[in-house]
């Protein structure tokens, strides 16, 4: 399948190279000339501009950060007059974002998909991502061997929007056991034991979770606007979430290095508070 790669960043520079492995045709734009560069290093087709790269293509994956972002690549998109097309969105946007956007390309006669991945950088890099799918049936089912290059499954979640709505669930998971994790581990340190030994420990205890697993790679990118995502939907569903309140304020606390120093430094900070193990004349474990 002819697919255009519609930013080839971080993670966009990964997928493509999956899709061509797979045995499909890519074209790669970025609006970033250094991102331009680093695909054409790595053998990426790259043109000038989004027009170029959907033309004759069956398939676009729109892999950019922002609301806004997506909006203009749509745009730009239904401008060219490729009818023949399928788009799919891959990153993190607003799930009303969606809808609003989906209408738009079925009025020109355009197929569209939400179709958000997790597992991030790492799972772009090994092309082990799952992605979240909100759309019609055939529409995915078309697109699906495309995205099955760079996913270890593909999930139809619903109609469009569902795909977002899938991906702002399982961030707020994420950040309340980014959350969660830190003060467990924190309480360790207090009390003398190694945190990175807990952590190894919990892992093999019903405390496991995927967020632990992967600690040493989370970046703390993106916590504010994924938990904004999920207020937003919250407030405009008539639901009170107050955890997840605590959540996104808590999470701005954390970094990765803040994890770091928690791990593997003699004493770790939360709440502006410095902490060390206690000493065992205070009750610390020795």
């Amino acid at each position: 399948m002819k697919t255009a790669i519609i930013g080839v960043g971080a993670m966009g520079i990964d997928i493509a190279g999956h899709v061509m492995r797979g045995g499909h045709e890519v074209t790669g734009f970025d609006v970033s000339a250094e991102q331009m560069k680093l695909a054409a290093k790595a053998g990426i087709p790259t043109v000038g501009s989004v027009a170029e790269a959907i033309a004759g293509a069956e398939l676009a994956l729109v892999v950019v950060a922002t609301d806004a972002q997506s909006e203009a690549v749509i745009h730009e998109i239904l401008a060219s007059g490729n009818s023949d097309l399928t788009i799919a969105i891959l990153a993190t946007n607003h799930m009303d974002v969606m809808r609003a956007l989906g209408a738009e390309c079925v009025a020109k006669g355009i197929r569209f998909v939400d179709a958000p991945v997790v597992f991030g950088r790492l799972g772009a890099k090994e092309g082990n991502l799952v992605s979240l799918c909100g759309g019609a049936a055939e529409d995915i089912a078309r697109i699906e061997p495309v995205l099955k290059c760079y996913s270890r499954a593909v999930h139809h979640v619903g109609p469009v929007g569902a795909g977002q709505l899938a991906k702002t669930c399982n961030n707020m998971m994420h950040w309340a056991a980014c959350v969660a994790n830190y003060e467990t581990l924190l309480l360790a340190k207090r009390y003398g034991v190694d945190a990175q030994r807990m952590r190894e420990i919990l892992l093999d205890c019903p405390a496991h979770n995927t967020t632990l697993k992967r600690w040493d790679t989370t970046r703390f990118t993106w916590h504010e606007k994924d938990m904004d995502i999920a207020l937003e939907l919250a407030q405009a569903g008539g639901l009170s979430l107050p955890l997840y309140g605590q959540v996104d304020q808590l999470v701005k606390q954390l970094g990765p290095d803040r994890v770091k120093e928690l791990l593997y430094g003699p004493q770790a900070e939360y709440l502006g508070m410095p902490v060390a193990p206690l000493p065992p004349e205070k009750g610390g474990l020795g």
